[in-house]
Protein backbone atom coordinates (compact mmCIF):
# COMPACT_ATOMS: atom_id res chain seq x y z
CA UNK A 1 0.00 0.00 0.00
CA UNK A 2 1.27 3.47 -0.89
CA UNK A 3 2.67 5.48 2.01
CA UNK A 4 1.52 8.95 1.03
CA UNK A 5 3.84 10.76 3.46
CA UNK A 6 6.82 8.47 3.00
CA UNK A 7 10.07 10.41 3.20
CA UNK A 8 8.57 13.09 5.47
CA UNK A 9 10.25 13.45 8.87
CA UNK A 10 8.12 14.93 11.65
CA UNK A 11 9.46 16.00 15.04
CA UNK A 12 6.70 15.54 17.60
CA UNK A 13 7.41 17.70 20.66
CA UNK A 14 3.84 17.41 21.89
CA UNK A 15 2.24 16.11 25.06
CA UNK A 16 -0.94 14.30 26.10
CA UNK A 17 -3.53 14.45 23.30
CA UNK A 18 -4.03 17.17 20.67
CA UNK A 19 -0.46 17.09 19.34
CA UNK A 20 0.13 13.34 19.70
CA UNK A 21 -3.22 12.68 17.97
CA UNK A 22 -2.14 14.94 15.10
CA UNK A 23 1.10 13.01 14.68
CA UNK A 24 -0.78 9.71 15.09
CA UNK A 25 -2.54 10.56 11.81
CA UNK A 26 0.73 11.51 10.08
CA UNK A 27 2.61 8.34 11.05
CA UNK A 28 -0.23 6.16 9.76
CA UNK A 29 0.05 7.87 6.39
CA UNK A 30 3.73 7.00 6.18
CA UNK A 31 5.62 9.86 7.82
CA UNK A 32 8.59 9.13 10.04
CA UNK A 33 7.53 10.62 13.37
CA UNK A 34 10.16 11.14 16.05
CA UNK A 35 8.84 12.00 19.50
CA UNK A 36 11.26 14.48 21.04
CA UNK A 37 10.53 13.99 24.73
CA UNK A 38 11.72 15.77 27.84
CA UNK A 39 14.70 13.96 29.33
CA UNK A 40 13.76 11.95 32.39
CA UNK A 41 9.97 12.20 32.17
CA UNK A 42 8.73 12.21 28.58
CA UNK A 43 5.19 12.80 27.39
CA UNK A 44 2.83 13.30 30.37
CA UNK A 45 0.46 10.77 28.76
CA UNK A 46 2.96 8.09 29.74
CA UNK A 47 1.61 8.44 33.29
CA UNK A 48 -2.07 8.65 32.32
CA UNK A 49 -4.73 6.03 31.72
CA UNK A 50 -6.98 3.47 33.38
CA UNK A 51 -4.19 0.99 34.23
CA UNK A 52 -2.08 2.22 37.20
CA UNK A 53 0.54 -0.48 36.64
CA UNK A 54 1.22 0.80 33.12
CA UNK A 55 1.34 4.39 34.38
CA UNK A 56 4.08 3.33 36.80
CA UNK A 57 6.02 1.80 33.89
CA UNK A 58 5.85 5.07 31.94
CA UNK A 59 3.67 3.33 29.33
CA UNK A 60 0.21 4.56 30.28
CA UNK A 61 -2.82 3.64 28.20
CA UNK A 62 -3.24 7.28 27.15
CA UNK A 63 0.25 7.14 25.63
CA UNK A 64 -0.22 3.74 24.02
CA UNK A 65 -3.42 4.92 22.35
CA UNK A 66 -1.76 7.31 19.89
CA UNK A 67 1.97 6.74 19.66
CA UNK A 68 2.37 3.48 17.75
CA UNK A 69 4.82 3.66 14.88
CA UNK A 70 6.70 6.62 16.35
CA UNK A 71 10.32 6.73 17.50
CA UNK A 72 11.34 8.29 20.81
CA UNK A 73 14.39 10.36 21.66
CA UNK A 74 15.03 12.47 24.72
CA UNK A 75 16.64 15.88 24.96
CA UNK A 76 16.82 18.63 27.55
CA UNK A 77 16.18 21.91 25.72
CA UNK A 78 17.30 23.86 28.80
CA UNK A 79 20.70 22.19 28.74
CA UNK A 80 23.44 24.09 26.86
CA UNK A 81 24.40 20.88 25.02
CA UNK A 82 20.84 19.75 24.39
CA UNK A 83 19.70 22.77 22.39
CA UNK A 84 22.39 22.54 19.64
CA UNK A 85 21.67 18.82 19.34
CA UNK A 86 17.98 19.51 18.79
CA UNK A 87 18.78 22.12 16.14
CA UNK A 88 20.87 19.56 14.27
CA UNK A 89 17.85 17.24 14.28
CA UNK A 90 15.57 20.04 13.03
CA UNK A 91 17.78 20.48 9.96
CA UNK A 92 16.88 16.91 8.93
CA UNK A 93 13.13 17.36 9.46
CA UNK A 94 10.26 18.54 7.33
CA UNK A 95 7.82 19.31 10.15
CA UNK A 96 7.97 20.35 13.81
CA UNK A 97 4.80 20.02 15.90
CA UNK A 98 4.49 21.46 19.41
CA UNK A 99 1.63 22.18 21.78
CA UNK A 100 3.33 24.19 24.50
CA UNK A 101 1.75 27.38 25.77
CA UNK A 102 2.43 30.28 23.38
CA UNK A 103 5.86 31.75 24.01
CA UNK A 104 7.46 28.69 25.64
CA UNK A 105 9.45 27.64 22.56
CA UNK A 106 10.64 31.23 22.08
CA UNK A 107 11.83 31.39 25.70
CA UNK A 108 13.73 28.15 25.13
CA UNK A 109 15.42 29.74 22.11
CA UNK A 110 13.93 27.28 19.62
CA UNK A 111 10.82 29.08 18.40
CA UNK A 112 9.82 29.48 14.77
CA UNK A 113 11.94 32.60 14.25
CA UNK A 114 15.04 30.61 15.13
CA UNK A 115 14.14 27.29 13.54
CA UNK A 116 12.67 28.88 10.40
CA UNK A 117 15.88 30.84 9.85
CA UNK A 118 17.85 27.63 10.35
CA UNK A 119 15.61 25.66 7.97
CA UNK A 120 13.52 27.93 5.66
CA UNK A 121 11.46 25.03 4.24
CA UNK A 122 10.36 23.86 7.69
CA UNK A 123 6.64 23.46 8.37
CA UNK A 124 6.23 24.52 12.01
CA UNK A 125 2.87 23.74 13.62
CA UNK A 126 1.96 25.25 17.00
CA UNK A 127 -1.20 23.83 18.59
CA UNK A 128 -2.65 25.80 21.50
CA UNK A 129 -5.95 26.31 23.23
CA UNK A 130 -6.73 29.78 21.92
CA UNK A 131 -4.11 30.53 19.27
CA UNK A 132 -0.84 32.45 19.36
CA UNK A 133 -2.38 35.88 19.97
CA UNK A 134 -5.51 37.53 21.35
CA UNK A 135 -6.76 38.39 24.86
CA UNK A 136 -6.89 34.73 25.94
CA UNK A 137 -3.47 33.76 24.59
CA UNK A 138 -1.96 33.00 28.01
CA UNK A 139 -4.93 31.13 29.45
CA UNK A 140 -4.26 27.46 30.25
CA UNK A 141 -6.28 25.20 27.97
CA UNK A 142 -7.51 21.70 28.66
CA UNK A 143 -10.17 19.84 26.71
CA UNK A 144 -13.00 20.61 29.11
CA UNK A 145 -12.03 24.29 29.25
CA UNK A 146 -12.34 24.47 25.46
CA UNK A 147 -15.61 22.53 25.47
CA UNK A 148 -17.06 25.09 27.86
CA UNK A 149 -15.65 28.16 26.11
CA UNK A 150 -16.70 27.02 22.62
CA UNK A 151 -20.38 26.55 23.39
CA UNK A 152 -20.19 22.78 22.94
CA UNK A 153 -21.34 22.13 26.50
CA UNK A 154 -24.25 24.57 26.13
CA UNK A 155 -25.75 22.43 23.34
CA UNK A 156 -24.94 19.03 24.87
CA UNK A 157 -27.47 17.25 27.05
CA UNK A 158 -31.12 18.24 27.41
CA UNK A 159 -32.99 21.01 29.19
CA UNK A 160 -32.41 19.32 32.55
CA UNK A 161 -28.76 18.25 32.15
CA UNK A 162 -27.13 20.93 29.97
CA UNK A 163 -24.51 22.33 29.96
CA UNK A 164 -22.89 18.92 29.72
CA UNK A 165 -19.40 17.75 28.78
CA UNK A 166 -19.10 15.55 25.69
CA UNK A 167 -18.03 12.11 26.89
CA UNK A 168 -14.60 12.05 25.27
CA UNK A 169 -11.91 14.74 24.68
CA UNK A 170 -13.52 16.16 21.56
CA UNK A 171 -11.68 19.50 21.61
CA UNK A 172 -8.23 17.91 21.83
CA UNK A 173 -9.12 15.45 19.09
CA UNK A 174 -10.56 18.05 16.72
CA UNK A 175 -7.57 20.31 17.35
CA UNK A 176 -5.21 17.46 16.48
CA UNK A 177 -7.12 16.51 13.35
CA UNK A 178 -7.18 20.15 12.22
CA UNK A 179 -3.43 20.37 12.71
CA UNK A 180 -2.82 17.18 10.71
CA UNK A 181 -4.92 18.54 7.84
CA UNK A 182 -3.06 21.87 7.89
CA UNK A 183 0.33 20.13 7.91
CA UNK A 184 -0.61 17.91 4.97
CA UNK A 185 -1.69 21.01 3.04
CA UNK A 186 1.50 22.89 3.92
CA UNK A 187 3.64 19.97 2.77
CA UNK A 188 2.03 20.28 -0.65
CA UNK A 189 3.12 23.92 -1.09
CA UNK A 190 6.09 24.89 -3.22
CA UNK A 191 8.30 26.28 -1.91
CA UNK A 192 7.67 24.79 1.50
CA UNK A 193 7.96 26.71 4.72
CA UNK A 194 5.14 27.89 6.97
CA UNK A 195 4.11 28.71 10.50
CA UNK A 196 0.78 27.05 11.33
CA UNK A 197 -1.14 28.52 14.27
CA UNK A 198 -3.83 25.99 15.27
CA UNK A 199 -6.37 27.14 17.84
CA UNK A 200 -8.33 24.36 19.52
CA UNK A 201 -11.14 26.83 20.27
CA UNK A 202 -11.47 27.90 16.65
CA UNK A 203 -11.06 24.31 15.41
CA UNK A 204 -14.03 23.23 17.50
CA UNK A 205 -16.12 26.23 16.43
CA UNK A 206 -15.33 25.40 12.80
CA UNK A 207 -16.90 21.96 13.24
CA UNK A 208 -19.99 23.61 14.76
CA UNK A 209 -20.65 25.57 11.58
CA UNK A 210 -24.19 24.28 11.09
CA UNK A 211 -25.14 25.11 14.68
CA UNK A 212 -23.29 28.44 14.79
CA UNK A 213 -24.85 29.51 11.47
CA UNK A 214 -28.34 29.11 12.86
CA UNK A 215 -27.39 31.98 15.16
CA UNK A 216 -25.26 34.03 12.76
CA UNK A 217 -27.68 33.87 9.84
CA UNK A 218 -31.09 32.96 11.23
CA UNK A 219 -30.75 34.64 14.64
CA UNK A 220 -31.72 31.44 16.47
CA UNK A 221 -29.62 30.79 19.57
CA UNK A 222 -28.57 27.12 19.74
CA UNK A 223 -29.90 25.18 22.70
CA UNK A 224 -29.54 21.69 24.16
CA UNK A 225 -31.92 19.26 22.50
CA UNK A 226 -30.79 16.05 24.15
CA UNK A 227 -31.29 13.07 21.85
CA UNK A 228 -33.71 14.93 19.60
CA UNK A 229 -32.78 16.19 16.14
CA UNK A 230 -34.16 19.75 16.06
CA UNK A 231 -34.30 19.82 12.24
CA UNK A 232 -36.89 17.06 11.85
CA UNK A 233 -39.31 14.66 13.51
CA UNK A 234 -39.50 11.81 14.15
CA UNK A 235 -35.73 11.96 14.38
CA UNK A 236 -33.83 11.09 17.53
CA UNK A 237 -33.45 8.33 20.10
CA UNK A 238 -36.49 6.24 21.04
CA UNK A 239 -37.05 3.70 23.79
CA UNK A 240 -37.23 0.21 22.35
CA UNK A 241 -37.02 -3.23 23.88
CA UNK A 242 -33.69 -3.60 25.67
CA UNK A 243 -32.32 -0.15 24.88
CA UNK A 244 -32.39 2.98 22.77
CA UNK A 245 -33.01 3.06 19.03
CA UNK A 246 -31.94 5.97 16.83
CA UNK A 247 -34.36 6.72 14.00
CA UNK A 248 -33.87 9.44 11.39
CA UNK A 249 -37.12 9.63 9.42
CA UNK A 250 -36.20 13.05 8.05
CA UNK A 251 -38.06 12.82 4.74
CA UNK A 252 -41.80 12.64 4.25
CA UNK A 253 -41.47 9.32 2.43
CA UNK A 254 -39.53 7.91 5.39
CA UNK A 255 -42.28 9.10 7.73
CA UNK A 256 -44.77 7.16 5.62
CA UNK A 257 -42.62 4.02 5.56
CA UNK A 258 -42.07 4.19 9.32
CA UNK A 259 -45.72 4.56 10.25
CA UNK A 260 -46.71 1.80 7.82
CA UNK A 261 -44.16 -0.59 9.31
CA UNK A 262 -45.26 0.16 12.88
CA UNK A 263 -48.94 -0.16 12.01
CA UNK A 264 -49.48 3.51 12.88
CA UNK A 265 -50.81 4.76 9.55
CA UNK A 266 -53.59 6.63 11.36
CA UNK A 267 -51.07 9.10 12.76
CA UNK A 268 -50.66 10.57 9.29
CA UNK A 269 -54.31 11.70 9.30
CA UNK A 270 -53.95 13.74 12.46
CA UNK A 271 -53.42 17.49 11.90
CA UNK A 272 -50.68 17.74 14.55
CA UNK A 273 -48.52 15.40 12.45
CA UNK A 274 -49.54 16.50 8.97
CA UNK A 275 -46.30 18.27 8.04
CA UNK A 276 -42.65 18.30 9.05
CA UNK A 277 -43.13 21.55 10.99
CA UNK A 278 -46.19 20.21 12.81
CA UNK A 279 -44.34 17.02 13.72
CA UNK A 280 -41.44 19.11 15.05
CA UNK A 281 -43.83 21.21 17.15
CA UNK A 282 -45.43 18.07 18.60
CA UNK A 283 -42.37 15.85 18.70
CA UNK A 284 -42.76 14.68 22.30
CA UNK A 285 -46.33 13.49 21.83
CA UNK A 286 -45.32 11.80 18.59
CA UNK A 287 -42.39 10.14 20.33
CA UNK A 288 -44.71 8.61 22.93
CA UNK A 289 -46.96 7.22 20.18
CA UNK A 290 -44.04 5.55 18.43
CA UNK A 291 -42.43 4.23 21.60
CA UNK A 292 -45.60 2.41 22.59
CA UNK A 293 -44.93 0.09 19.65
CA UNK A 294 -41.12 0.19 19.62
CA UNK A 295 -40.89 -1.03 23.24
CA UNK A 296 -42.50 -4.32 22.26
CA UNK A 297 -39.38 -5.61 20.46
CA UNK A 298 -35.56 -5.31 20.69
CA UNK A 299 -33.88 -2.24 19.26
CA UNK A 300 -31.53 -4.25 17.04
CA UNK A 301 -34.44 -6.10 15.42
CA UNK A 302 -36.20 -2.84 14.64
CA UNK A 303 -32.97 -1.40 13.23
CA UNK A 304 -32.55 -4.27 10.76
CA UNK A 305 -36.16 -4.05 9.59
CA UNK A 306 -36.28 -0.27 9.28
CA UNK A 307 -33.00 -0.05 7.38
CA UNK A 308 -34.26 -2.77 5.03
CA UNK A 309 -37.29 -0.69 4.05
CA UNK A 310 -35.36 2.58 3.73
CA UNK A 311 -35.78 4.22 7.15
CA UNK A 312 -32.36 5.04 8.67
CA UNK A 313 -32.08 3.43 12.12
CA UNK A 314 -29.54 1.99 14.50
CA UNK A 315 -29.36 0.62 18.02
CA UNK A 316 -27.39 2.74 20.52
CA UNK A 317 -24.32 0.66 21.33
CA UNK A 318 -21.68 0.72 24.05
CA UNK A 319 -17.97 0.93 23.16
CA UNK A 320 -17.39 -2.83 23.75
CA UNK A 321 -20.44 -3.63 21.65
CA UNK A 322 -19.39 -1.59 18.63
CA UNK A 323 -15.81 -2.93 18.74
CA UNK A 324 -17.21 -6.46 18.47
CA UNK A 325 -19.33 -5.63 15.44
CA UNK A 326 -18.15 -7.13 12.13
CA UNK A 327 -18.33 -3.65 10.62
CA UNK A 328 -15.36 -2.68 12.81
CA UNK A 329 -13.70 -6.03 13.44
CA UNK A 330 -13.46 -6.99 9.76
CA UNK A 331 -12.25 -3.71 8.23
CA UNK A 332 -8.79 -3.55 9.78
CA UNK A 333 -9.62 -0.56 11.99
CA UNK A 334 -7.96 -2.08 15.06
CA UNK A 335 -4.24 -2.86 15.14
CA UNK A 336 -2.59 -5.35 17.48
CA UNK A 337 0.98 -5.62 18.73
CA UNK A 338 2.41 -8.64 20.54
CA UNK A 339 4.37 -8.52 23.79
CA UNK A 340 5.02 -4.77 23.64
CA UNK A 341 8.32 -3.71 25.29
CA UNK A 342 7.69 -1.80 28.50
CA UNK A 343 4.15 -3.18 28.65
CA UNK A 344 4.81 -6.89 28.83
CA UNK A 345 1.65 -7.98 27.04
CA UNK A 346 -0.22 -7.70 23.75
CA UNK A 347 -2.19 -4.54 23.06
CA UNK A 348 -4.82 -3.36 20.58
CA UNK A 349 -5.20 0.23 19.43
CA UNK A 350 -7.34 2.20 16.99
CA UNK A 351 -5.85 3.42 13.72
CA UNK A 352 -7.56 5.97 11.45
CA UNK A 353 -10.96 6.29 9.80
CA UNK A 354 -9.52 5.96 6.29
CA UNK A 355 -8.82 3.18 3.81
CA UNK A 356 -6.23 3.64 1.06
CA UNK A 357 -6.85 1.55 -2.04
CA UNK A 358 -8.99 -0.78 0.01
CA UNK A 359 -6.62 -1.21 2.98
CA UNK A 360 -6.51 0.49 6.37
CA UNK A 361 -3.21 2.34 6.91
CA UNK A 362 -1.08 0.87 9.67
CA UNK A 363 2.31 1.05 11.31
CA UNK A 364 4.84 -1.70 11.94
CA UNK A 365 6.07 -0.87 15.44
CA UNK A 366 4.32 -0.47 18.80
CA UNK A 367 4.48 2.71 20.93
CA UNK A 368 8.10 3.30 21.99
CA UNK A 369 9.66 3.28 25.41
CA UNK A 370 11.05 6.61 26.55
CA UNK A 371 14.30 7.32 24.69
CA UNK A 372 14.18 3.98 22.89
CA UNK A 373 15.70 5.43 19.72
CA UNK A 374 18.30 7.74 21.23
CA UNK A 375 21.27 5.79 19.87
CA UNK A 376 19.73 5.33 16.41
CA UNK A 377 18.67 8.93 15.82
CA UNK A 378 21.53 10.82 17.49
CA UNK A 379 24.21 8.60 15.96
CA UNK A 380 22.58 9.16 12.56
CA UNK A 381 23.51 12.83 13.09
CA UNK A 382 27.15 11.89 13.65
CA UNK A 383 27.17 11.71 17.46
CA UNK A 384 29.57 9.02 18.65
CA UNK A 385 28.83 6.53 21.42
CA UNK A 386 31.28 8.29 23.69
CA UNK A 387 29.61 11.65 22.98
CA UNK A 388 26.25 10.07 23.74
CA UNK A 389 27.53 8.87 27.09
CA UNK A 390 28.88 12.33 27.84
CA UNK A 391 25.60 13.97 26.83
CA UNK A 392 23.62 11.61 29.05
CA UNK A 393 25.93 12.16 31.98
CA UNK A 394 25.72 15.94 31.47
CA UNK A 395 21.91 15.91 31.49
CA UNK A 396 21.47 16.87 27.82
CA UNK A 397 19.70 13.58 27.09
Amino acid sequence: MAKMLEGIRVLDLTNVLAGPFCCHQLVHFGAEVIKVEAAGRGDLARQLGADPALNAKNMGVSFLAQNAGKKSVTVNLKNPDGKPLFKRLVKTADVVVENFRPGVMNRLGVGYDVLGALHPELVYCAISGFGQDGPWVHRPAYDQIIQGASGVMSVTGDAQSAPLRVGYPIADTIGGMTAAFAIAAALNARPRGAFLDVSMLESVLATMGWTVSNYLIAGVEPSAQGNENPTSAPSGAFEAGGGLLNIAANKDEQWVLLTDHLGLQALRDRPEYASREERKNNRLALKAELEAVLKTRPARDWAKELNRIGVPAGAVLSVPEVLEMPQIAERGFLASFENVPGVGRDIEIVTTGVKLDGKAPGVESPPPELGQHNDEIWMELGVSRQELRNLKEGGAL
